[in-house]
């Protein structure tokens, strides 16, 4: 016969209820925010090396985790008026926890017959717009190092004053 045991049943109960709730994740995804982007310089394509568009890029990545974040790898497409263009490493970003660094990169890209037209632009003080789609890999030390995304990580309009008449 069995006997009626009321806190062994609400402890299953609880444990029951426990194994249904949501679970906070265990890393939150840092954010990324452009500080600066500029363009720095285009080389025509001449004698077979292909057109390149050099960028300056200035990012502030921010750690939502109580503990300091080592991001191995930030890897990005560069898009640049809807054409991709190139690939953007950021290779090892150090984070404090709670807290935001920043990352600059100077970056060259090479450029298709599409995509110079809106380097040239740029070059010519008009407005075009980018976008960085990427991954990233958190060194998180003996729980292992997981990829992230793909994700937008920073989207805005590249405009600055002309380089070139």
């Amino acid at each position: 016969m069995l006997a009626f045991r009321p806190p062994a049943l609400a402890l299953g109960l609880l444990l029951g209820l426990a194994a249904c709730a949501p679970r906070q994740p265990v890393v939150a995804v840092p954010t990324f925010e452009v500080q600066s982007v500029r363009l720095t310089g285009i080389t025509l394509p001449a004698a077979g090396r292909p057109a390149t568009l050099a960028l300056t890029l200035s990012l502030r990545v921010t750690n939502p985790n109580p503990l300091p974040l080592r991001l191995a790898n930030v890897l990005g497409s560069f898009i640049l008026d809807g054409q991709p263009i190139g690939t953007v490493n950021l290779p090892d970003v150090s984070l404090p926890a709670r807290g935001s660094g920043e990352q600059r990169a100077d970056v060259t890209l090479p450029l298709t017959l599409d995509a110079l037209g809106s380097g040239l632009r740029v070059a010519r003080g008009q407005a075009v717009s980018y976008r960085l789609d990427g991954t990233f890999t958190a060194d998180l030390g003996l729980l292992g190092r997981p990829s992230f995304g793909p994700y937008t990580l920073v989207q805005g309009v590249l405009k600055q004053p002309p380089i070139l008449p």
